[in-house]
């Protein structure tokens, strides 16, 4: 299936999402096999559901620059997934405030004098600073075409969940700020799993939550690594394309490559 269209936005590493573009090393979208209904769409939050950018302007004003949105979540990600590997569960803000505390030790303690005040917290200490960053999530904006494919999954009697390497209650008020809560059915965190995505533990964790079978299950999200993880647990796939990048080889390749969440719903065998 191509990519009916491109969008550019930070991924949930901060780098750009390898996505596929013409050429080698595309993937080739498959259509599910007849009788291969789709139950469920378990969905990414961050960068998948969600417009990053904020967050880079909310760095702008405490003394960074809005491009060290990309390093803050790459060593955010870095050091969770190493975490998760010596099998410690480690809490999202803790890794990403402690990550953001050292970008801000290294640029000195407080914001340039000549930044704009805007909303910043003024002459704010460090760990304010870092909090005010980290506040940001809960009012990230929707990509556009989550509304929509949101809405669209509903009407075709596709249950909904969320499954965050971030705090349930933070993406809970971030959906609620955009007014779409009642269209997501769970909103799950691997705070209560074993592991971080994309370890097998988290997304096994997902399906007790929603008792359904892996085969039924589609993991939707903008970054490979996490269609990687999700598929090598035995769930179907979603790459959602936001980022012109060539999908890396050594990821297992995704069921369904589309634009949007508002594509992927059009694409999806409901339930009979």
């Amino acid at each position: 299936m191509s990519v009916d269209e491109q969008h550019t936005s930070p991924d949930e590493s901060g780098a750009s999402t390898p996505a596929p573009t013409a050429g080698a090393g595309r993937p080739t979208a498959q259509t599910a096999q007849p009788g291969r209904a789709v139950r469920a769409v378990v969905l990414d939050v961050n960068g998948t559901l969600t417009d990053m950018s904020p967050l880079g302007e909310r760095l702008a004003e405490v003394g960074l620059a809005a491009s060290d949105l990309r390093a803050w979540f790459a060593q955010t990600l870095r050091d969770g997934f190493a975490v998760a590997v010596a099998g410690r569960n480690a809490d999202f803000a803790e890794v990403a405030g402690s990550v953001l505390a050292t970008m801000l030790a290294a640029a000195g303690d407080r914001p340039a004098d000549d930044r704009p005040a805007g909303d910043r917290p003024a002459d704010t200490d460090r760990g304010e600073a870092v909090q005010y960053v980290l506040d940001g999530f809960r009012t990230l904006p929707l990509h556009p075409d989550v509304e929509p494919g949101l809405r669209a999954l509903a009407d075709a009697g596709i249950r909904v969940a969320a499954l965050t390497n971030g705090s349930a209650g933070v993406t809970t008020a971030m959906l609620a700020n955009a007014g779409v809560e009642q269209l997501v059915e769970r909103v799950l965190s691997v705070a209560d799993a074993p592991a971080w995505k994309p370890a097998p533990p988290a997304y096994r964790y997902g399906l007790r939550e929603l008792g359904l079978p892996a085969s039924s299950v589609v993991l939707a999200a903008a970054h490979p690594w996490d269609v990687d993880g999700a598929t090598r647990s035995g769930l179907r796939g979603a790459l959602i394309a936001r980022n012109r990048s060539v999908y890396p080889p050594y990821f297992a390749r995704p069921e369904f490559t589309v634009s949007g969440l508002d594509a992927l719903a059009q694409q999806l065998p409901a339930p009979r």
